[in-house]
């Protein structure tokens, strides 16, 4: 999987999917989610702003509330590329690995929020568990991500990775 490298947008504690995408926006079709993602949030602008790759960095219970799974899909169809947290409710990041939205915890969000500067890009190395601001160059250790969810993320996603699973046995 290719580092992701993106502009940071810093978000609080407990950002629920109501922030995330309104209610209202439950019945639009996928490609219409993205000019509604986060109208709810401290970044109501978000959707003019944000550019492919681009990272979310968050306090505890991202993604709490109701187990909307449009929620995840809305950010990664913004173009957000992954969201780190302290932690995630436990369906949103469910719903984002099968997607194929990276989602990962980190127990340094306050000395990278409090070295962050507005427009600050940072990249990210999954498969070495790092986050490196590119302005200072201070690099911070992610949580470690399980096996199985790193393959379901570089597959694109629960389904695809199910698909390439039974393609090789040849049962499709």
């Amino acid at each position: 999987m290719d580092k992701i490298k993106g502009k940071a947008f810093m978000l609080n504690e407990n950002v629920d999917t109501d922030q995330i995408l309104p209610g209202y926006a439950m019945s639009y079709p996928v490609e219409e989610l993205k000019k509604v993602t986060l109208r709810g949030s401290i970044i109501p602008d978000f959707p003019e702003k944000v550019n492919d790759g681009d990272i979310i960095i968050a306090d505890d219970n991202f993604g709490c509330g109701s187990s909307r799974e449009q929620a995840p899909v809305a950010l990664k169809s913004s173009g957000v590329g992954i969201v780190i947290a302290k932690s995630f409710a436990r369906i949103f990041r469910k719903n984002s690995i099968n997607i194929g939205l990276p989602v990962v915890t980190c127990e340094y969000i306050n000395e990278i929020k409090n070295e962050a500067q507005d427009n600050d890009e940072f990249e990210i190395d999954l498969i070495n568990g790092l986050i490196t601001n590119l302005r200072t160059h201070n690099q911070y250790k992610l949580d470690k991500i399980a096996e199985t969810t790193l393959e379901t993320l570089q597959a694109g996603g629960l389904i695809n990775k199910v698909r390439k699973k039974l393609m090789e046995r040849g049962a499709i």
